[in-house]
């Protein structure tokens, strides 16, 4: 199997799992580093620093291995990626699913006023 498929698949994976749970609370985030960024900010009571890593990482090689033919990606990486992409998947479904009413205003709340702007 290609690497490169296995970096991009895994991170995919991992990606639009946390996106899930933006849609489960309303959010509309489509710029990558801003969605991770959102999720160490803010989802911290959901994610361990350990997931919050792996997926910044995982955004990185996905961008080393595809849009850069002098970077590459540690084998160690892609393992690490592709071994944990099922686990993070499953974590956040369980989030989505568990995530109740008042825990969804609240993260909406914290959005709005961390990210409103005053003009």
């Amino acid at each position: 199997m290609n690497k490169e498929w296995q970096i991009s698949s895994a991170y995919y994976a991992m990606y639009f799992s946390l996106y899930a749970i933006f849609m489960r609370v309303g959010i509309k985030c489509e710029i990558h580093a801003c969605s991770i960024e959102i999720m160490k900010k803010i989802l911290t009571d959901y994610f361990s620093s350990e997931e919050i890593i792996l997926l910044q990482k995982s955004l990185t090689a996905r961008i080393d291995s595809q849009y850069y033919t002098d970077r590459t990606v540690e084998e160690e990486q892609r393992i690490v990626m592709v071994k944990n992409a099922p686990k993070f998947h499953l974590k956040c479904k369980e989030i989505t699913i568990m995530l109740t009413a008042k825990e969804i205003i609240t993260i909406r709340k914290i959005i709005t006023n961390s990210f409103s702007l005053s003009l």
